[in-house]
């Protein structure tokens, strides 16, 4: 049972970008679909801003499909206002702004998500810098402070610190009182991500890290690393971990598969876990949103935390908005405005 949508207020079809098939961001095109009803349990959200993200860029070619029962569009976290309300939500009214984060359908002008996964607007956003909160600040609450389990006055390392990831984790892990050390490929690069809170941004063309965290850390080393990388860097975050260290790989660039010396594992005491935040269940996701709402909502709302946008595009340039993603020259969030194509 859903609630009735009023009459007049929202209409039956809606502008959207569709996959056409797997491929480059070439594939991504125009579509026109019918607008969504929320479940007992879900909010309808016209969506005034998406984030586009890794796994947008996975499930576009063809690695990442979307779980069962979700929309078949990309798109993970929206910004927008609550144009309907299902059956059993009391939580959410219309009109109420909001950011969520989805299980796909955010590249289009209406869509929804479950009520728990909605989140309100830290006060001073915008609904398109509030749009670039859900999927890193979730990803980066869960790894860091869930299974990392990261405390004030240790030393974090952030691999790829200037994606939408990177700049969040950046924030949030100095903000909470952690030493943060990150890698990046350019000088201009890494001097933003000090502005952003780290102690030092590595330039890992030039630098090693392992050497670099060590100096700075009288040899002792990472107690906690983040890494986007995967392949050969498995092994050199082992090296650079300090006993009982946590390593934590949420994407694998150079690849999945990779060998390693159990040894220094078992001698450091070392904890080599991950984790993918879309299949979790709705009742897992709300519970770290309700985790941000308490811990790390007050900090954005003071002017301590900022979501990092590189660019702001219309909805109809999203193939534009992957191709500068996976050029990697950019600084932060890329953001789609979500108006009529």
């Amino acid at each position: 049972m859903t609630a009735p949508v009023p009459n007049g207020t929202i209409p039956e079809t809606m502008a959207c970008v569709e996959i056409a098939q797997a491929g480059g961001p070439e594939v991504l095109r125009p579509g026109v679909r019918p607008v969504p009803r929320p479940a007992a349990d879900e909010v309808l959200i016209r969506v005034a801003a998406a984030g586009i993200n890794g796994p947008d860029i996975y499930q576009r070619q063809g690695l990442y499909p979307a779980p069962p029962g979700a929309s078949d569009l990309p798109g993970l976290e929206v910004a927008g206002t609550v144009a309907a309300v299902g059956a059993d939500v009391s939580s959410w009214q219309v009109g109420d702004p909001l950011c969520a984060l989805l299980g796909g359908g955010g590249y289009a002008e209406y869509a929804t998500a479950p009520a728990g996964q909605c989140l309100p607007i830290p006060a001073g956003l915008s609904l398109t810098e509030a749009a670039a909160l859900p999927e890193t600040f979730f990803t980066v609450w869960t790894n860091l402070y869930e299974r990392a389990r990261l405390q004030a006055g240790e030393v974090l390392l952030v691999h790829g610190g200037g994606g939408g990831i990177g700049t969040t984790a950046i924030q949030v892990a100095s903000r909470l009182g952690a030493r943060v050390f990150t890698t990046e490929a350019t000088a201009e690069k890494c001097a933003a991500l000090v502005d952003l809170g780290a102690e030092r941004a590595i330039d890992y063309a030039n630098e090693d890290f392992v050497a670099v965290v060590k100096e700075a850390t009288g040899g002792r080393g990472a107690d906690v690393i983040l890494d986007i990388v995967g392949g050969d860097y498995v092994k050199r975050n082992i090296a650079c971990l300090n006993r009982d260290g946590r390593l934590v790989n949420i994407a694998f660039r150079k690849g999945s598969k990779v060998e390693i010396d159990l040894m220094p594992v078992m001698l450091k005491r070392l904890t080599l876990t991950g984790s993918t935040l879309r299949v979790q269940s709705a009742a897992r996701k709300a519970e770290i949103a309700a985790a941000l709402v308490d811990t790390v909502w007050p900090h954005i709302a003071a002017g301590e935390i900022r979501p990092v946008i590189h660019r702001v595009l219309p909805l109809a340039e999203a193939a534009e908005g992957h191709r500068i993603m996976e050029a990697g020259s950019h600084l932060g969030k890329i953001m789609l405005a979500a108006k009529a194509l």
